[in-house]
């Protein structure tokens, strides 16, 4: 009978974990209906090289059913992300961020540490408002393009999701490309499949 119970036990813990006992990775709080959600990111947030209607975030839109709104800004360096992110919370107020930054600081060629640390204090801003996240990793230029790993440790810092393999196959594929750096409207669609499944997985829809 002991044994029995002790069994129910750890089966309750382990459901109950946010990571779970079989590894099924950090878990979100499902999205109500109306709640808004903000991708906020430089041009491959913005969607350069497609159309608006064809961006990422406005096809995650559709996939999940929740209104998703556009902060990508061209050419930004995670710097300026940081920067603009505190206005962007206050005006927006969602409800779960997917951040997707750093790409510039690669074009650039600035130091990993300056973008590890301004994204790690973007998703510190974040969830100190309550504001859930989800981490995006950018690829370093090259052949083929690398993820750092650092976005890796961001996330299990933090515990948070991250998705770190759909740009890199995505800017790897000229088929999905409008040029070398950006996605096309496919190349787009695949982010926004790949992010609707992360956020799946994770309970969030």
């Amino acid at each position: 009978m002991n044994g029995q119970f002790f069994r129910s036990l750890v089966l309750t813990l382990c459901i109950g974990a946010l990571a779970g006992c079989g590894g099924g990775g950090p878990k979100l709080e499902k999205l109500e209906p109306n709640a808004v959600v903000l991708a906020f990111g430089d041009s491959l947030t913005f969607g350069t090289g497609a159309k608006p209607s064809e961006a990422y975030p406005a096809a995650l839109e559709r996939a999940i059913g929740r209104k998703v709104v556009n902060a990508g800004v061209p050419g930004e360096i995670s710097e300026a992300g940081l920067q603009r992110l505190p206005e962007v919370l206050e005006e927006v107020k969602p409800k779960l961020l997917i951040l997707c930054h750093g790409g510039n600081d690669f074009l650039q060629k600035l130091e990993d540490a300056k973008a590890v640390a301004n994204i790690r204090s973007m998703i510190q801003l974040a969830k100190s408002q309550n504001i859930q996240v989800v981490l995006m990793a950018t690829p370093k230029p090259g052949l083929p393009p690398s993820v750092p790993v650092f976005y890796e440790e961001i996330a299990k810092e933090f515990g948070i999701p991250f998705e770190d393999g759909v740009i890199k196959s995505v800017l790897f594929d000229s088929s999905l490309k409008s040029d070398l750096v950006h996605p096309n409207a496919k190349g787009y669609e695949q982010m926004a499949e790949a992010i609707a499944k992360k956020l799946k997985k994770a309970g969030a829809i």
